[in-house]
């Protein structure tokens, strides 16, 4: 009786918790409109947050942070090679985490959208595969009909949505997720594969189909995705794209706010006039979902970045940066054409579509409703304000502007005109102590010389190997052999005037004859050839030939790129010459030995807080060395006071790793500088007309990266350890901990707005600027244009609202300001003030 009474309470708990689930699953669908929800059209605004480039600690802010910005989605990737390192052995502790990530999203009353993919591209390693994938027995090639692949596709894809409908996250079980996708952009290299291409995507789909998640899928960049998949548009503008099926809503899964960083490269800067145009023009032509990317980009920790040549900062310029600061104005003009976009979602999703052109790329589009109607007002000409007359109004529409009129007659928003302020954020010393003198260094060298004379390896071939061969579990990889002069070689005449040359990935290769050092060589970011041709000395008997190859990141784009080989890719020769007479000798079949690693990064773990060294070789406070290859770094340091982001300033380092408490804070390479021509100063950029990454940039001559996250989350509160491994060679005398903070904020705001300004927890102290009328320029270089202006002072009333407070708002119009110059008329008028923090 008494199991039988267990039975029943067991089955009415089993009854309850299945009642509580249908009560609060989501039904998620869609029409040729929009994403439906609970039978409902809506409009969704989102934005992409990847979980591993932050930390768990900063999730809850990030995500409040976006949703304070008007969105109602966050999308991530899920990350193959982060989660399975090593095939089946899986790992989804603290920032991979991807379980918490989306409960924070959830917590927050946000919708999730998950890239299963598993091909990510991201500007990750290898695009988010394991390297491991590469290597499986069988396998011929990823990305099409191989069966091997397939089969671990499948494992991975079913266990990431198993594990998700364990937690009942997705929106059918009550969950935030809204949408998932599989596969990414194979449309843009789908050529390539022939019909085994379009017979992978059709297997694709019904793998997916299969795993019964009960929300859409969506395939990006996939004109012919088979249904019930939705095809999305990624790229700069997509108010042109139409979908495949007239059942699918029209849908934007990158919309690229700015752009990657790469060794070498400038920094891209999208303004936030252009983006908000390239939002506001998608919806004005059917757009009912948009997604950010990125919303924040985060930090590429660790080895995580792809490319090659991709930088340890992933800012992407988003509108919340890499530290987690708001990059303004970005992020406040987008909310403001959130809100108004929000406040029109019947219309948008439900009335009927009249569009009107009124010639020179200027249109207008009306959604009506019985209730109303809302309006777009499109000028797409580059340089032509449009003065044009719509039922029965006069209307300007600035060049490369949309205008929003909820009511179809008031202008409640235009693109152009930006009605937020600009933040310019500082490094500040560490308070904490004299930085950088007070870091007492100590060091130890790389040992090389058993690697560099004895050609002693952890294996042998008799052939150039992929570098992706041996798993990428570390950047390094030595490549092995020895050359036997003998008398009777005809290169034994010219051992004294040789030269080595060797084909490679075009990333790094440092070359050692004898155990001498002979040269380093590297290219830049989109040369993936090269070729090392170096003199040498050798001499008659056994030489030995030591290449250490370092990868910077493995390849994450384009058509079959997991057959682009890595590291050493051969023939490796030597050649002699003796007048006109050339001799070569191709080493490619020798027999090579390879190690795998450096001995102090991958077998002692030096920059481990807990590593206890088995070499003879200790830390050493003597004869600190300068600018030496191959050197380790150590020091302690105290943590920079208050919460502001620290990053870590690597001025004067040539090339390495860097670790606080045994995190590895990615690559840093500072001595790799930015070119030297074509920036826009002081970040201007004239917003009008089509943006690509190589429109507006910027930090010319400058190194790529100097400043490098350091998660408060990763520090302790008395205590911390850096270590660095230096490559190439530097100084780390000019190191030290800053923290990042805001110097100067910048409001502006049209006539009939009202112009707000915050120093985001911290007093306004001075105000440098302020007027109103005709006013030019940008934040720091403010200028009043002709004779259009206040006719009194408005500095004064200014400094009265605002100087002591944290936060203060002035609403922009004559009665407020006093009256502006009669030559004023028919100028825009707008509030333009710099203010210090």
């Amino acid at each position: 009786m008494a199991s039988l009474k267990c039975y029943s309470c067991l089955l009415i708990l089993f009854i309850i918790q299945t009642l509580n689930i249908v009560s609060n699953a989501v039904q998620v669908s869609h029409d040729g409109r929009a994403i439906t929800i609970n039978g409902e059209r809506k409009i969704l605004l989102s934005g992409s947050i990847h979980y591993p480039r932050s930390t768990p600690e900063m999730w809850p802010d990030l995500i409040k942070k976006a949703k304070e910005g008007g969105l109602d989605t966050i999308e991530t990737y899920v990350f193959w090679n982060a989660h399975e390192p090593k095939r089946r052995r899986y790992d989804f502790t603290g920032n991979l985490d991807l379980v918490r990530f989306i409960k924070t999203i959830q917590d927050n009353g946000l919708y999730a959208v998950l890239r299963i993919g598993p091909y990510a591209c991201a500007e990750w390693n290898y695009g988010g595969f394991p390297v491991w994938l590469h290597n499986v027995p069988g396998i011929q090639e990823l990305r099409t009909v191989d069966p091997v692949f397939m089969k671990e596709m499948q494992n991975f894809t079913t266990l990431i949505t198993d594990m998700v409908k364990q937690e009942k996250l997705f929106a059918s079980q009550g969950g935030p997720i809204i949408l998932a996708q599989i596969e990414n952009e194979y449309g843009n290299v789908m050529s390539a594969y022939g019909d085994a291409g379009k017979a992978y995507i059709d297997w694709c789909s019904n793998m997916a189909v299969s795993l019964d998640v009960g929300v859409p899928w969506i395939m990006c960049q996939q004109p012919d995705a088979p249904q019930p998949m939705i095809n999305t548009c990624n790229g700069w503008y997509c108010d042109e794209f139409t979908p495949n099926n007239p059942n699918s809503p029209k849908m934007w899964t990158e919309n690229w706010t700015g752009w990657f960083k790469s060794w070498g490269g400038k920094d891209p800067y999208r303004t936030a006039e252009d983006l908000a145009y390239a939002v506001a023009r998608f919806f004005q032509f059917g757009g009912t979902f948009q997604n950010y990317y990125m919303y924040h980009g985060g930090t590429n920790f660790g080895r995580t970045s792809g490319g090659p040549y991709l930088t340890t900062s992933y800012d992407y310029d988003a509108p919340i940066d890499e530290y987690g600061n708001l990059n303004q104005p970005k992020w406040g003009h987008l909310k403001q054409l959130h809100r108004v976009l929000k406040s029109i979602e019947k219309p948008l999703t439900r009335g009927k579509v009249t569009k009107i052109d009124f010639g020179n790329s200027v249109t207008a589009t009306v959604y009506a409703t019985e209730a109303g109607s809302s309006c777009f007002l499109g000028n797409a000409n580059e340089t032509a304000d449009a003065k044009i007359t719509f039922q029965g109004s006069d209307y300007v529409v600035p060049a490369w502007s949309v205008s929003i009129l909820p009511d179809c007659k008031n202008e409640e928003y235009n693109t152009a005109k930006v009605n937020t302020q600009t933040n310019k954020m500082v490094k500040k010393s560490n308070q904490a102590e004299n930085e950088p003198l007070s870091l007492k260094w100590v060091w130890r060298p790389e040992i090389i010389d058993a690697q560099a004379i004895k050609a002693k390896g952890h294996f042998t071939r008799h052939s150039i190997i992929d570098q992706k061969s041996v798993n990428d579990l570390t950047d390094y990889l030595w490549y092995m052999t020895s050359v036997d002069l003998k008398a009777d070689d005809l290169l034994w005449s010219h051992a004294q005037n040789m030269t080595l040359r060797a084909n490679t990935s075009g990333q790094v290769l440092h070359a050692y004859v004898n155990g001498e050092y002979v040269d380093s060589q590297w290219t830049k970011y989109g040369v993936f050839s090269d070729v090392f041709e170096r003199p040498v000395k050798l001499t008659p008997g056994k030489n030995h030939i030591a290449l250490l190859s370092v990868t910077v990141g493995l390849q994450n784009y384009g058509e079959k790129f997991d057959m682009v080989q890595d590291g050493v890719t051969g023939p490796v020769e030597l050649i002699g010459t003796k007048g006109d007479e050339t001799i070569i000798k191709d080493l490619s079949s020798h027999r090579w030995a390879y190690k795998v690693g450096l001995h102090g990064l991958d077998d002692e773990k030096l920059y481990s807080v807990s590593a206890k060294s088995k070499s003879k070789t200790a830390w050493s406070a003597e004869n600190l060395p300068l600018n030496r290859r191959m050197t380790w770094y150590k020091t302690t340091f105290k943590p920079p006071l208050g919460n502001d982001p620290v990053v870590l300033d690597l001025q004067g380092m040539g090339k390495g790793f860097a670790w606080v408490n045994g995190h590895n804070l990615g690559r840093y390479w500072p001595s790799y500088p930015a070119e030297q021509d074509g920036c826009n100063i002081s970040q201007s950029c004239d917003y009008r007309g089509a943006y690509d990454n190589n429109k507006c940039v910027y930090n010319c001559g400058q190194p790529s990266q100097r400043w490098y996250h350091v998660p408060r989350s990763w520090l302790e509160d008395d205590v911390n350890t850096l270590v660095l491994f230096e490559e190439f060679g530097g100084n780390p005398s000019q190191i030290s901990f800053q923290t990042v903070v805001l110097g100067t904020v910048c409001g502006h705001a049209y006539e009939n707005k009202t112009m707000e300004l915050s120093c985001q927890g911290r007093p306004i102290s001075a105000i440098r600027y302020a007027s109103f009328g005709d006013i030019q320029g940008a934040c720091g270089a403010f200028l009043q244009s002709g004779d259009c202006g206040a006719e009194n002072n408005v500095l004064p009333a200014i400094e009265k609202e605002c100087v002591g407070k944290e936060k203060c708002s002035i609403e922009v119009s004559e009665q407020k300001l006093g009256p502006t110059s009669t030559k004023c008329v028919g100028i825009v008028r707008r509030i333009a003030v710099e203010a210090v923090c």
